[in-house]
């Protein structure tokens, strides 16, 4: 019989539990105890849930306080010494809480890890450091503690391990060597971690290794072999799952069959021609997990089009040697469709999230093993398909038309940089190193109420407006108090980045309840691209015009890019992705148009997401970036010469796209720096960087003040290796999730140092 699994569900709770949680313990409001009590509920309701919808292989250990890597790091013993000795997260401890939440958002003057994206996703994980002589050892026993629990609710459970190669991959040295040189000395507490879930009653183990579908070194493909051998050694009696997700094997095919483990997990939504390549390689003792439900995008699955495709290969392969999966684990979906309290059935009814990949699969399983009900079930499928192709909805010709009309010209600047540089300085008037912000400012507990009570219809629009007004002009006075050179007018009308153009762009839906983890309790709502884009109206100028009319200084519109848009939104699937980014961008294009005829001297267009949205193998890198590169000109290239362009990118590693980050040829680029101790500065100053870079000097994800010291080296790092009068001073991202007491303290040192630093040029001079 062809069985089913499930490799990872959302941890946030279907009203995002994880997350009041977790700050109320970070506001001193719950403690420790507590804390570990909402996190087992969770998981229980999340193993029972999976179970009430027929998944054989449930997972445990996919839960995290914070993020799974970290998670790993402190298993294994990775703590760096400024946080203190390796420490246990089994169980209730504060103290040992306060030490990895200490990793994850630093505190007391110690900075926290570095923090960047998994993969091509918009989820965040904590980098490990790892020094050239790192010790290692089994030290957090949370793992196996998770199988205990499920046990004792009567649930066998899989627990995840992210896999040793995978691990080393995603972390750093501090030496700068190579992390595959530490294979043999994190082996031991691998094997040690291993043998203790088996221990403690896991009878299978998933490990998981999506570095399988990148670009290999030799010392990696080697690393592969022993260390898998090694570990098989360790745990003879468990059945290992090796989880591979996010691309297709391709030339590691061979690699991965090879590899001693039971059962091989391949992701058939984004490789779906590596079917009959994995059946064909993989001995006929390989037990075959496919991943036929995406568990990233949030369209309903063609039931009948995989059964049509599975069914030949399970009469090949054997319906005992296959199990049915998500694409990769479902962490990246809302939890509940049920939950979304919208009017729009149609729409509803094109989408699935993590509960309904459960029935997909559920269904799909049982139509191979030959239930009638479940075959019946998969005609729905197909009815409601053919409905979404053919909607009215998805399809707008003048779209199409004026998509059509672009020529090379639009994605141009009528003048180079240099010549550019010259008129905006004359127009802007600024010092040298001017500061400014992302810009967003803090969404406080004010700004969220008046939002509710507009969302309840108990303040109408007129009263919501002038509210608003009124945290406008308060933010305007605070920077201008503070001496921020740039302004910003602190985003307050918006609940997200992405979701607030969602909103206002035809050709998007919002969801009601459609949450997803972006790193520990930061959750997002992501919108749901379904058909061609377009501006009916202004979305931003209003705002800007009212903001700008505030001041005497320079004020900047705020956009979101349209790389940014498209990798933080459920996108369509019918349509090539670079189709999409051009229609996004011809919409943000009228709106750059509309931000410089308000009288903005610069506008802001914000493209975090273009790393993130990198292939992960090498080969494929230049079709995308090109493609990327030209929509983010054609949304900026509409304006004057003196109107300055800026862009904002954070928490990546840039080495990787340097030569596109010059291609975009914004005027200003601000990036994220502070964590990795503005490795990004001197990686531009290498690569040639043209133009003007503003290099986060404070770290806005931890809760804490950059101490003058910090600031001082950071821009003495960046000073050293560009010409102040390049470079611009400002925090590493948008000031939504703190508060304003920090935010006004660090900014008075941003401020300060900026200040620092002019004196020290005019000294030198």
């Amino acid at each position: 019989m062809t069985t089913t699994a499930n490799l990872g569900f959302p941890r946030i709770g279907r009203d995002r539990e994880l997350k009041w949680a977790l700050e109320k313990h970070w506001r001193g409001e719950l403690d420790a105890a507590g804390l570990a009590d909402v996190a087992a509920r969770l998981r229980a309701t999340h193993w029972q849930l999976q179970r009430s919808k027929g998944i054989e292989h449930i997972p445990s250990g996919d839960f995290s306080y914070y993020d799974q890597v970290l998670d790993t790091a402190v298993t294994l013993g990775a703590v760096p010494e400024r946080f203190g000795a390796p420490f246990d997260l089994a169980g209730s401890d504060s103290d040992a809480l306060g030490s990895y939440f200490t990793m994850a958002r630093g505190g007391n003057g110690v900075p926290a890890l570095e923090l960047t994206k998994w993969l091509d996703t918009n989820y965040h994980y904590l980098v490990p450091e790892l020094a050239a002589d790192q010790a290692f050892r089994y030290s957090s026993k949370a793992t196996a503690a998770q199988v205990r629990e499920a046990l004792a609710l009567g649930i066998a459970t899989r627990p995840v391990v992210i896999g040793p190669l995978t691990f080393l991959r995603l972390a750093k040295r501090t030496d700068g060597g190579d992390t595959i040189e530490l294979l043999d000395a994190i082996l031991p507490a691998y094997t040690d971690w291993l043998t203790d879930l088996v221990a403690s009653g896991a009878t299978e183990i998933q490990l998981d290794e999506p570095a399988l579908v990148l670009d290999l070194s030799p010392a990696e493909i080697d690393g592969y072999r022993a260390a898998y051998a090694r570990l098989r050694d360790a745990v003879p009696a468990a059945k290992l799952t090796l989880a591979t997700y996010f691309g297709g094997l391709g030339d590691n095919l061979e690699l991965a069959v090879g590899l001693p483990v039971d059962v091989l997990h391949v992701d058939l939504v984004r490789d779906r021609d590596q079917l009959d390549a994995v059946v064909a390689a993989a001995p006929a003792s390989l037990g075959l997990s496919l991943g036929v439900v995406d568990g990233r995008n949030v369209w309903r699955t063609d039931l009948t089009a995989v059964y049509e495709r599975l069914l030949p290969v399970v009469r090949e392969a054997g319906s005992e040697r296959v199990q049915l999966a998500p694409s990769c684990s479902l962490l990246h979906l809302p939890v509940d469709l049920a939950s979304e309290t919208g009017d729009d059935a149609e729409l509803a009814s094109w989408l699935a999230f993590a509960t309904q990949r459960l029935d997909e699969v559920a269904l799909l399983a049982g139509a191979l093993n030959g239930d009638a009900d479940a075959l019946a079930g998969l005609a729905e499928s197909t009815a409601v398909l053919a409905a979404r192709r053919t909607s009215p909805r998805v399809l707008q010709p003048a779209v199409q038309e004026r998509l059509a009309a672009i020529t090379p010209d639009w994605s141009r600047r009528a003048a180079a940089y240099p010549q550019r540089a010259v008129v905006q300085h004359a127009r802007l008037g600024l010092p040298l190193l001017p500061s400014t912000t992302i810009g967003s400012f803090p969404q406080t507990a004010e700004v969220r109420r008046l939002r509710a009570a507009h969302r309840r219809g108990e303040v109408d629009a007129e009263a919501y407006r002038a509210g608003l007004e009124e945290f406008t002009v308060a933010c305007i006075r605070k920077q201008e108090e503070l001496g921020v050179d740039v302004l910003v007018h602190g985003e307050f009308e918006r609940t997200d980045m992405v979701e607030h153009f969602g909103l206002k762009l035809d050709g998007f839906t919002t969801t009601s309840h459609g949450w997803v983890q972006s790193y520990g309790s930061r959750c997002v709502k992501p919108p749901v691209l379904f058909g061609d884009v377009a501006r009916p109206e202004p979305m931003t100028a209003d705002w800007a015009r009212f903001a700008a009319a505030q001041t005497d200084r320079p004020m900047k519109g705020m956009l979101t890019g349209p790389i940014t848009i498209l990798q933080w939104s459920f996108v369509r699937d019918d349509q090539p992705e670079s189709a999409t980014a051009r229609q996004v961008a011809l919409a943000l294009r009228d709106e750059v148009v509309d931000l410089e005829a308000a009288g903005l001297p610069i506008v802001q267009v914000d493209e975090p997401a273009l790393r993130e949205g990198l292939p992960l193998r090498r080969r494929d890198w230049a079709a995308y970036l090109d493609w990327a590169t030209e929509a983010f000109r054609l949304s900026v290239s509409g304006v004057r010469n003196d109107t300055q362009i800026h862009t904002h990118m954070c928490y990546a590693e840039f080495g990787d796209v340097m030569d596109a980050i010059i291609a975009l040829d914004a005027d200003v680029i601000s990036m994220e720096a502070s964590r990795s101790g503005g490795e990004v500065v001197a990686e531009l100053a290498e690569a040639g960087y043209p133009n003007e870079v503003g290099p986060g000097v404070w770290d806005i994800h931890s809760p804490r003040v950059p101490s003058a010291d910090e600031v001082d080296t950071l821009l003495d790092a960046s000073l050293a290796v560009l010409p102040a009068e390049r470079l611009w001073v400002n925090p590493d991202c948008g000031l939504k999730t703190r508060g304003w007491p920090e935010v006004e303290a660090s900014l008075a040192e941003l401020v300060a140092g900026a200040a620092r630093a002019r004196a020290r040029l005019v000294a030198q001079a």
